[in-house]
């Protein structure tokens, strides 16, 4: 038996390198889809071979399966101090622009979601129907938000939303590509002047990326109307333009020759087609690269090219202006998979490799050793990818509206928009490991109050409550007779800068003793003694 089993255990290992190696060459769905349920398989007979029902851990009373679902986590007190830090920068600069902020729900009619996200629309959650309706988990916040302005009549808006979206994506839990995740949108809906809220969309990315210090970035543009006239002017047949444009959007993860093989080979496109694509997709640079485009004759002929390049023209100008040139590089090879796209488009990534935590260090809450199952995607292997991304979405608004009059007719009615969407997941795990050196506050409290040899309870409470009413945040001991040491321990553990010190002698005296903490930790033990009816005030000098 035991021979058995270790036969099982050197099969599943090597079946897991296949699998790997499969993910990571993007091969074909099916063959990673059999190589998958040859891996599981082989782990039910191990598990058979064993006589163990499952590997996960259950509590011994209930039975229940202790451990979050795949592609999802939960946040320690401290990881969320660093998450809110990171939601309330994002939200200062969104509402700095001139944005409000709407909700809407984590569900959607499915119909709202279907045909919306190209390849990627097999990764939407399906519901099982309740009551009649058949509902998908939202894939993202910009289509929700397209079906509110269509129901609500609304026709012009800046808004911005934070909310979690889902994915059956493949997920990579410390580079941020996970099941379950929030997104952080700004999006202006509208019919304004050519590209003046597009240079808007991409300062506001330079705004928040730059205030994160995620390290050094860069944006990338294209524009969907020139995308489309490469095409076009290739011999790309009509059908087969999205499914080309998703492969074209691998360009910053696959070599050219990759991706030529997945065109030609998996979807059937002519290699002489995909050799001209080549020769347009590989190009990138700044403002200089316009002049280039307009020197191709053949490119030019396309009145969507024409289109496009006077948008980007126009877009520089703006930049420019927003001196925002030096963050933004034109990249042909920016496709963007999803379908309801129609002008410009734009994608954050980091620029060094350095930057990317492809081998971060544990953070908090991570500092399991535990090998990753054989049947996970290989996390040391994947980059962390955009950050942010966006782009102009002139039609999404008017197929819901046309949806809506149905077969009444009537004039056809747009409400153009654009928008930037932030992969705060991503962001967090790029932010976290360049913390991880650094002490991280859990909480906001400034204050804590400690008794000195009496346990005096009643005092530290009077004190704690005259705190709080003058808007300071304060916490004491939950002890009638707390040790001093175990609440200096409070003080550094939750690193609460300043301290209020009282026994029965200042009780007495009417005076209170404030002392800075850091400088406790630091062994200079410094503090200074006022009157009571003059601690807030004290305590504000140095707080506020």
């Amino acid at each position: 038996m035991a021979d058995k089993t270790e036969q099982l255990r050197k099969q599943i290992e090597d079946q897991g390198n296949v699998v790997r190696q499969l993910k990571a060459s993007k091969a074909d769905k099916t063959q990673v889809d059999e190589g998958v349920a040859l891996l599981l398989g082989l782990k039910d007979k191990l598990r058979i071979a064993s006589g163990d029902s499952g590997s996960s851990k259950k509590d011994s009373k209930s039975g229940l399966t202790l451990k979050t679902p795949k592609g999802t986590k939960d946040y320690t007190a401290k990881e969320m101090s660093v998450r809110s830090e990171i939601f309330r920068t994002i939200v200062g600069v969104f509402e700095r622009h001139g944005a409000v902020t709407i909700d809407t729900p984590v569900f959607e009619l499915k119909d709202i979601l279907t045909g919306k996200y190209g390849e990627d629309s097999k990764l939407i959650y399906d519901l099982k129907d309740q009551g009649g309706e058949e509902c998908s988990l939202r894939y993202d916040l910009t289509v929700p938000f397209a079906r509110h302005v269509a129901m609500n009549g609304i026709q012009s808006i800046k808004r911005y939303q934070i909310a979690k979206v889902y994915r059956r994506d493949q997920p990579a839990m410390t580079k941020g590509r996970m099941r379950e995740f929030y997104q952080c949108d700004y999006d202006i809906a509208g019919s304004y002047d050519p590209m003046i809220p597009d240079a808007e969309c991409v300062r506001v990315a330079v705004e928040i990326l730059s205030k994160l210090d995620v390290g050094a970035f860069i944006i990338k543009l294209n524009h969907r109307k020139i995308l489309d006239a490469i095409f076009e002017v290739s011999g790309v047949p009509e059908d087969k333009v999205r499914t080309i444009s998703s492969a074209v959007d691998k360009l910053d993860k696959l070599p050219w020759a990759d991706v030529r093989k997945e065109m030609t080979e998996e979807k059937g496109l002519d290699g002489v087609v995909a050799d001209r694509i080549g020769t347009y997709v590989k190009l990138s640079g700044g403002e200089e690269l316009l002049e280039r485009l307009q020197a191709l004759p053949e490119l030019m002929a396309s009145t969507k090219a024409q289109q496009g390049v006077a948008d980007m023209a126009l877009f520089f100008t703006y930049a420019r202006i927003y001196n925002i040139l030096d963050r933004v590089s034109f990249d042909m090879s920016l496709a963007r998979g999803l379908d309801y796209y129609t002008g410009i488009i734009y994608e954050a990534v980091l620029v060094e490799e350095s930057q990317q935590p492809n081998n971060p260090q544990p953070t908090v809450a991570q500092t399991s050793t535990k090998k990753p199952k054989s049947d996970e995607l290989d996390e040391s292997q994947v980059r962390v990818g955009s950050i942010a991304a966006g782009g102009r979405y002139d039609e999404l608004v008017g197929m819901f509206l046309a949806s809506r009059r149905g077969a009444k007719g009537g004039k056809k009615t747009d409400v153009p928009c654009v928008g930037i969407s932030f992969g705060v997941e991503r962001i967090y795990s790029i932010v976290m490991n360049r913390m991880r050196e650094r002490e991280i506050k859990a909480n906001r409290t400034a204050v804590y109050v400690i008794s000195v040899k009496d346990g005096l309870l009643e005092e530290r409470m009077r004190i704690a409550t005259e705190l709080w009413d003058n808007g300071i945040a304060a916490e004491f001991a939950y002890k009638v007779k707390p040790r001093l040491q175990s609440q200096y321990n409070a003080c550094d553990a939750d690193v609460i800068p300043w301290a209020v010190l009282v026994g029965k002698d200042e009780v007495e005296q009417g005076v209170v003793l404030i002392k800075n903490m850091a400088e406790k930790v630091s062994g200079q033990e410094r503090g200074v003694t006022v009157k009571r009816s003059e601690m807030v005030a004290e305590l504000k000098k140095r707080l506020f």
